[in-house]
């Protein structure tokens, strides 16, 4: 080697030439043989469960509920396999997609700014309607300040990871949403469930192991998604002040459902937003577009800024789907008619579902009202059934929810009228009595 520690070009060439010379054969590991044919996608272990399904819903003549081709906006009507139905099937608690208000504001936004911010938010900047959108939701929230991300589902597997070390523990209720449940297991952090809306459990559970961790973060939800209920916030807020803990709600179906003005489970429970320490919830809803958001003290938006993932490694939002939040958000603080009309729908909904015989477990009646019939198949060929008679609700099966609890799960709107009620509870009743199950209860 030459002096410095560098290669000479003579020195450079021999090194070059010795690594193209071939490994002699006696020194090189013998060749394995035995791999068999490459791995097929359909040996992943699931793959023969999906097939089991789809061999038995053919035999029983069933329909996939899933991926239906919609061939027009979904609000409260829609149109599949070329037919006008009454919509049950998407969030959009308020009415306002396709609010022209929010289309033209969409289109302006990509006419200014294009369809992309084209990197993250770190490197390329920040744009005016990410500001105007975070700020509208802190406003919501009476929070010092909010963080929109580019996905409601990433928003929980950024932040818990992000938050919670190995010292520390997250204890969430039984029903919590999937992303939640991921952001808790990808995090370092022990990691405990307690019974749905069962706060008993967690106290006791506080009480036993609250001195055995740093950090501790109680997850609950505003409006449960699959059984229409919610917590005892006021009790929630206590427990975990008198234990020292974080508490995050997950608001993502309660905004623009609950409260008298759409703000969500605070202003249903009557609690101050500012006890809530961490409020994270999804912008496809009540807001019609696309993404997710958290809302607190402004430390907790800093910090998640610096590091959270799915802040600093993914692109930011687009500035037509900032702005379609923005001015959904807007309207529902302006035009709280859509609210009470909503809360209107979901009250006589759920009193009529109930007045026929139908299970609706313990929802509230507020924007989702699940009609739970147990067995797997029968709630399929009722679902069926009813998308025959012009109705579309999405049933829900295990393991979305628990064994022997399958349900339709009907998603109300403000969009919708007195006549779409009646006639999704008329072929509701009649469905049901055509596939034998339990008939209105007299009286």
């Amino acid at each position: 080697m030459s002096g410095g520690g560098r290669l000479s070009d003579d020195e450079f060439a021999r090194l070059m030439a010795e690594m193209r010379t071939p490994t002699p054969a006696a020194a090189r590991p013998p060749e394995r043989t035995d791999y068999g044919p490459q791995v097929a996608f359909d040996t992943l272990p699931r793959f023969t469960e999906l097939r089991t399904q789809r061999a038995a819903a053919d035999l029983l003549g069933l329909q996939s509920p899933y991926h239906r081709l919609h061939e027009m906006r979904a609000g409260a009507v829609s149109r599949i396999e070329g037919r006008d139905v009454v919509n049950f099937a998407s969030y959009d608690y308020l009415g306002l997609n396709g609010d022209p208000r929010i289309t033209r504001a969409v289109a302006d936004a990509a006419a200014q700014w294009g369809t992309s911010v084209s990197s993250s938010r770190l490197s390329a900047g920040e744009r005016p309607a990410h500001g105007a959108l975070e700020a509208g939701l802190a406003a919501v929230y009476a929070a010092e300040a909010a963080l929109a991300f580019v996905s409601g589902h990433a928003t929980a597997l950024a932040v818990i990871p992000t938050l919670m070390g190995p010292n520390d523990l997250v204890v969430t209720d039984a029903l919590m949403h999937n992303c939640v449940l991921l952001g808790a297991q990808y995090s370092p952090a022990t990691r405990r469930t307690f019974p749905h809306n069962d706060l008993d459990a967690l106290e006791a559970m506080l009480a036993r192991d609250r001195d055995r961790f740093g950090r501790v973060l109680i997850v609950s939800e505003g409006l449960f998604s699959m059984d229409g209920d919610g917590p005892d916030l006021k009790r929630l807020v206590a427990l975990k002040d008198r234990f020292g803990c974080w508490l995050m709600i997950d608001d993502a179906h309660g905004l623009g459902v609950l409260g008298a003005t759409g703000r969500g489970i605070a202003e249903h429970a009557g609690v101050d937003p500012r006890a809530v320490d961490i409020w994270f919830g999804t912008l496809s809803k009540s807001l019609v577009s696309c993404g997710g958001y958290i809302a607190g003290p402004t430390a907790l938006v800093d910090y998640l800024k610096a590091f959270a993932p799915g802040m600093v490694y993914s692109v930011g939002m687009p500035v037509p789907v900032a702005e379609a939040a923005r001015v959904a958000l807007k309207l529902m603080v302006a035009e709280p008619e859509r609210v009470r009309r909503l809360s209107a729908h979901g009250t006589r909904f759920r009193a009529e579902v109930v007045a026929r015989g139908f299970d609706v477990g313990t929802a509230w009646g507020c924007g989702i009202v699940p009609v739970i019939v147990g067995e797997t198949i029968k709630t399929v060929q009722l679902a069926q059934g009813l998308l025959e008679r012009g109705i579309n609700v999405f049933p829900v099966l295990p393991p979305g929810v628990p064994d022997r609890s399958a349900r339709l799960r009907f998603f109300l709107s403000a969009a919708h009228t007195d006549a779409h009620l009646d006639q999704a509870l008329d072929a509701l009743t009649q469905e049901a009595a055509a596939l034998g199950l339990p008939l209105p209860r007299s009286g």
